[in-house]
């Protein structure tokens, strides 16, 4: 338990960080192009900011978790401990009571005088004395052996309990910043979707949301079009759902989930409506276009250039989607039937998918 006292401050910092971080995308509702809580600039970057605040405040609830499970083996070792100085205290006591019945049968609780009654020479009388004092020796030091034991577990006992409850206390209140943050970002992503929605049922698109971009130190050309993600639908895949086979590969993410440009390019087209919904195709050198498509929200605008990694969009449903996810696209012509599969064509360029 003595690692946990080494950062007393620890503790509040990242509680205090993590609550700054739920009040933060609150205020920022407002911002974007001035329409104020209404507006789509402000529901996209308040989805933006909670997206990132949750994974910060999920990374701090697993490091919370991963030490407690550390705390816990701490403590366990730290019982093993007070368990062998319940029984060392055990067997003071059992020294105790055997050196007092030793010293009783001794002669030891007999007075001065009725020792040199009984006693059968000066010399025995001297040994008797010395062996009586020895054995109170023995047994004072024992006493205070006992009595240091049990002080010292008590106050062991009592720093393993209290800092197993700080432990869980902190875990608790991380637990709850956490579940804040992400219910706020659900209810952002409820808005963010329904006015994607509107966006697509009136067959144009609301404009481009600019959003903060995060630090990139991207040293690889290409790049996977979501960080995060579970692969679903694959290429060529069949089913009700296509008219034919299907002609992308699907990443299933979570609604508002910033969408990344897989390479650095030129956006040649922003669109609303249709089967893809609200989508966005970029093309590349050496011949070859993206396509990014059931998005929520678009952060280009046509003509556009963009590097790799940067946040061209978030993800939706919109369009023919069952469920939120990003459709992604490599095609050799801006248009759609002229599709390869994204997954090896990635592969060859250094991103792997899995």
């Amino acid at each position: 338990m003595r690692s946990l006292r080494r950062h007393p401050l620890l503790v509040p910092a990242l509680l205090c960080a993590l609550v700054m971080l739920v009040a933060r995308p609150t205020e920022a509702m407002g911002e974007g192009d001035g329409d104020g809580l209404g507006s789509g600039s402000g529901v996209s970057a308040q989805v933006a900011r909670l997206y990132e605040d949750a994974a910060l405040a999920t990374q701090q609830y697993e490091a919370g978790r991963q030490e407690a499970e550390v705390r816990r083996a701490q403590a366990e070792r730290a019982q093993a401990l007070l368990d062998g100085e319940r029984r060392e205290i055990a067997g003071l006591h059992d020294d105790l009571g055997r050196m007092a019945r030793a010293q009783y049968r001794t002669g030891g609780g007999l007075p001065v005088a009725a020792q040199l009654i009984l006693a059968d020479s000066p010399d025995a009388l001297m040994r008797s004395q010395h062996v009586l004092a020895q054995a109170s020796l023995a047994l004072a030091g024992s006493v205070g052996r006992s009595r240091r034991a049990e002080a010292r577990f008590a106050a062991d006992e009592a720093k393993a309990k209290a800092a197993w409850q700080a432990l869980e206390e902190r875990n608790a209140e991380l637990a709850a910043v956490k579940d804040t943050i992400e219910r706020k970002l659900e209810e952002a992503r409820g808005q963010l979707q329904g006015q994607a929605d509107a966006s697509v049922a009136a067959g144009s698109c609301r404009g481009s949301v600019r959003l903060g971009q995060p630090t990139r130190n991207l040293t690889q050309p290409w790049v996977a079009p979501v960080q995060t993600y579970r692969l679903s639908a694959g290429f060529g895949s069949g089913g009700d759902r296509w008219a034919n086979r299907h002609t992308g590969q699907d990443f299933a993410v979570p609604i508002g989930t910033p969408v990344r440009a897989v390479g650095a390019g030129r956006v040649v087209s922003v669109s609303c409506g249709g089967a893809f919904g609200i989508e966005i195709v970029i093309q590349h050198p050496g011949g070859y276009y993206t396509q990014y498509a059931h998005l929520a929200a678009v952060a280009v605008d046509q003509g556009e250039r963009v590097d790799t990694g940067q946040w061209i969009g978030q993800s939706g449903t919109t369009g023919n989607s069952t469920g939120p996810h990003l459709h992604f696209e490599v095609r050799v012509t801006p248009e759609m039937g002229s599709a390869v599969d994204p997954v090896p064509w990635l592969a060859a360029r250094g991103v792997p998918l899995g």
